[in-house]
């Protein structure tokens, strides 16, 4: 275990290789060129990263047309490139977010919300009786049960996917939990459905709009700044 430990750390804990993980966590699918151009590297460097994370499992790789989409392989390797940059001291986040407040506020953390609102959806979740936390996974009450029906999901289908349902995941910007698991993938394509948030083009962060605003509030007693 030690040594795949070690191989494990070597292979993330790599610059460029740390860069890509990093990059490939708002859960879309790039090409080796688009990587490539934003890692700033060669082509064939790039390859060579590539091939690597890919051998590891921590990528997997699909072949369209003349092209082969990169992506993490699953949410527990998201899991853990966010539990590492929990590992940031608290002194170096104000350096980090002052030109990024967009992200603090608002950003996918690979298939559900993060930052302050994911983290504010997740306390009045709890708040309001819809969810309560057992064992250290979360549970739907029945209460929380007519909420998530009203809201257009549906919790047992959900509950037959082969994933974690609903557990807690430390926000490494708020270090406080937000909601993680198919329920809260779930929640984030509702809302995307609802255009109550949009996705912003190459970035993680998350645009609420004004129709989000107004929900936000009626739903789940949340008022949304304009900082956002």
């Amino acid at each position: 275990m030690n040594k795949e430990i070690s191989e494990i750390s070597a292979l993330i804990g790599d610059q460029t290789r740390s860069i890509i993980l990093w990059t490939l966590l708002d859960n879309r699918a790039y090409t080796a060129i688009e990587l490539s151009n934003i890692v700033e590297t060669s082509a064939q460097n790039i390859s060579i990263h590539l091939s690597k994370l890919v051998n590891a499992e921590l990528l997997s790789v699909e072949s369209q047309g003349r092209h082969k989409y990169y992506k993490l392989s699953s949410q527990e390797v998201a899991s853990a490139i966010e539990g590492i940059a929990n590992l940031i001291p608290k002194g170096k986040h104000r350096k980090i977010f002052t030109n990024n407040s967009n992200i603090k506020y608002c950003r996918t953390c690979y298939d559900h919300l993060a930052g302050k609102i994911g983290v504010e959806i997740t306390e009045k979740l709890l708040l309001e009786n819809y969810i309560k936390l057992e064992d250290k996974i979360f549970k739907v009450t029945e209460k929380g049960e007519i909420f998530f029906k009203d809201f257009g999901i549906n919790i047992l289908e959900l509950k037959k996917q082969r994933r974690t349902f609903a557990k807690p995941c430390l926000d490494w910007s708020e270090r406080k939990h937000h909601i993680s698991g198919s329920i809260a993938t779930a929640m984030l394509n509702k809302m995307l459905e609802l255009d109550w948030i949009r996705k912003i083009a190459n970035s993680r962060a998350i645009i609420i709009t004004s129709k989000g605003k107004k929900e936000f509030n009626e739903k789940l007693k949340i008022n949304i700044q304009n900082e956002n």
